[in-house]
């Protein structure tokens, strides 16, 4: 599958006022489009409908016929549709935006089996605890967590026009690109070969 191209969603996960999180995620966006080995689809979740209510059905057992509201159908096609999937995190009381939290709890079979990187960014953590906590949830959803993932320290200070002012970070992100593709090749592999049993 070395000439293979698969779906790359990247979730911006912040709705915050004047959030940081659109800049990186453009920025990943460019990198991974220029990476090759991905289709890039980028969803804002400040323009989802996330409401915090959850319907009574779990979304695993509900399938095609859980009630998600007509404004998250862009996010829950782009889930559907992904090989692949970069989250962009910031980092609020040592963990993930409130937000991020109702985009994953509304989905469930969207994320099994398939492989999730993390670029984050914040103050002097970089996101890290955020990430941490992401880990375990996505874990609990049969996703596949991928290691090197990216982390921004100091963002307001340490990106100029854009960009990252770290010369070493379009090789790091090269890395989880790479991590990613190959991921998503032998996770797509077993998904077309027998169902998840899980």
């Amino acid at each position: 599958m070395e000439n293979t191209t698969h779906q790359l969603l990247i979730i911006v996960g912040s709705v915050r006022e004047g959030r940081f999180g659109p800049v990186v995620g453009s920025w990943v966006a460019g990198q991974a489009r220029a990476h090759g080995g991905f289709e890039v689809d980028v969803v804002d979740l400040a323009g989802i409908d996330l409401p915090l209510a959850l319907p009574a059905a779990s979304p695993k057992h509900a399938g095609a016929d859980y009630p998600r509201p007509a404004g998250m159908a862009a996010l829950t096609s782009a889930l559907d549709d992904a090989d692949a999937i970069v989250i962009v995190t910031p980092e609020y009381n040592h963990s993930y935006p409130a937000s991020l939290k109702a985009a994953i709890d509304w989905h469930f079979t969207q994320w099994t089996a398939k492989p999730v990187a993390f670029v984050s960014y914040g103050g002097a953590a970089g996101g890290r605890h955020a990430v941490l906590h992401l880990e375990n949830v996505l874990t609990e959803l049969h996703a596949v967590t991928v290691r090197d993932g990216l982390s921004f320290p100091d963002c307001f200070t340490a990106w100029q026009d854009g960009r990252p002012l770290d010369p070493g970070a379009p090789g790091y992100a090269k890395t989880l690109l790479d991590q990613l593709f190959w991921w998503a090749n032998t996770l797509r592999a077993g998904r077309e070969a027998a169902p998840y049993p899980g």
